[in-house]
């Protein structure tokens, strides 16, 4: 007599794993498609300052090379790939939890935004904007004369 293992879970873990490839949500870990490529949405923090808006993004495993940012029509993209290293042991991962993916994010920039004047910089995987603020006229006050 043959013993089977029977594992009532396995069908609702497939299910699972195919709905969040239809959903294009990142891959759970220890599943197969966790070595394909994901979207990934990094973490972000914002700081208003007086002069100007601090952003900080996490970008772990990336390259300041790789890190793309544009500023168009007041949409500011961040946008960075990250890769896994691949080893050819004969051995296969017992776990993989990390994945390739391309990092990214937009932000509507405010209206006092300059984005002429943002500066960028990367550090230990995080990146840090710096978006200067346009120096917003003051109200002018127009006498009128009697004629």
């Amino acid at each position: 007599m043959t013993v089977v293992r029977f594992e009532p879970w396995s069908l609702i873990n497939r299910l699972h794993g195919e709905l969040d490839q239809l959903l294009g949500a990142p891959p759970s870990a220890g599943s197969r498609a966790a070595s394909r490529v994901a979207a990934l949405i990094p973490h972000v923090d914002v700081r208003e300052a007086a002069d100007r808006y601090l952003l900080q993004a996490d970008l772990p495993g990336v390259q300041p090379t790789d890190i793309e940012i544009t500023a168009d029509q007041g949409v500011l993209t961040i946008r960075a790939p990250r890769g896994v290293e691949r080893r050819e042991d004969a051995e296969t991962p017992a776990r993989v939890e990390r994945f390739a993916g391309i990092f990214q994010r937009r932000f509507t920039l405010p209206d006092n935004a300059n984005a002429e004047a943002i500066s960028a910089r990367s550090h230990h995987g995080v990146l840090e904007l710096t978006i200067m603020k346009q120096v917003k006229p003051e109200p002018r006050r127009i006498s009128v004369e009697a004629a």
